[in-house]
């Protein structure tokens, strides 16, 4: 076993969530070599051509990761393993924070077609795919931008991938609306945190609103300009929005979130032209955690 392949603890986690192996083709022969080839590029960042005879045919292992970007195969795994965690009460459901990171965007990430991508063997596009492919350009360069719900113990709930330049509030209700963590012994998922946690750039009527109709707790600081116009507008400007410093402080555990899932320098750095290819990059990261407990 090479440095920062699959365990054998891990792997036991991780394999009755994928396909069936020895299917027609043989499409799906080698899971667990291929998926450490996978992990080994995400880990080091190399080119797909550059990767290690030991994992076999780069081809092929770029294709799985491909074909399961655009069928929503790592979004299914993602969700199965959080799945597990929950059930084992590995969630921390008491604080859960956003917070977003920006990628710089290799020059190689760019130019992709304009023609819309689709799923090998079907005739539709990838479900996370971009018309604008996630970049966007910004005083260095081409960028994307990653958008996160993380739990108390510092791994992540839910993703999304945006240009670089676009802003955080409007995100809110997105990345929220995508934690949806899955009851083993039956039932609705959960999507609903004890309290959530962001920075002053999550403040605004339409985000608090949200979130008051969904009776989740928050604790969001009021920007200055904000607290001004409230002023101003008397009576009429509503309540003060409580914020509680205490709690607050528990808005680093996202930071580390990042700083662990950044470790995947092909996550840090994007290289992928695809903005479905480059979600499905940052979810196996996120499974990755996941799997290390």
């Amino acid at each position: 076993m090479g440095r920062g392949d699959l365990t054998n603890e891990e792997w036991a986690r991780l394999r009755p969530h994928l396909p069936k192996s020895g299917q027609r083709g043989g499409r799906w022969v080698g899971h667990r070599r291929i998926i450490n080839g996978i992990l080994y590029r995400n880990r080091t960042g190399v080119p797909w051509r550059d990767l290690p005879a030991r994992f076999g045919k780069w081809k092929t292992v770029y294709e799985r990761h491909r074909r399961w970007s655009a069928d929503g195969m790592w979004e299914k795994i993602f969700a199965a393993v959080l799945a597990d965690a929950d059930a084992e009460g590995c969630i921390d459901w008491s604080m859960v924070s956003v917070d977003s990171t920006t990628c710089r965007a290799h020059q190689h990430a760019a130019g992709a077609r304009k023609r819309p991508p689709r799923v090998p063997g079907k005739r539709r596009t990838p479900r996370q795919h971009r018309p604008d492919e996630g970049l966007g350009r910004s005083r260095g360069g081409l960028t994307s931008k990653i958008h996160l719900a993380g739990e108390g113990g510092g791994r992540p709930l839910a993703l999304l991938v945006t240009p670089g330049h676009w802003g955080d509030a409007p995100q809110l209700i997105p990345v929220m609306e995508r934690i949806r963590v899955g009851r083993l012994g039956g039932g609705h998922p959960r999507t609903r945190p004890d309290h959530l946690g962001g920075d002053k750039a999550y403040s605004s009527h339409c985000n608090r609103r949200y979130l008051r109709r969904r009776q989740i707790k928050h604790t969001i600081p009021e920007p200055k300009n904000q607290r001004a116009n409230r002023q101003r507008r008397g009576s009429k400007g509503g309540r003060p929005a409580g914020f509680d410093k205490t709690i607050y402080k528990r808005r680093n555990e996202v930071e580390r979130t990042f700083n662990a899932l950044k470790n995947s320098r092909a996550m840090a750095t994007r290289f992928d032209k695809r903005a479905y290819v480059f979600q499905g990059t940052v979810t196996v990261a996120a499974i990755r955690l996941w799997l290390r407990g």
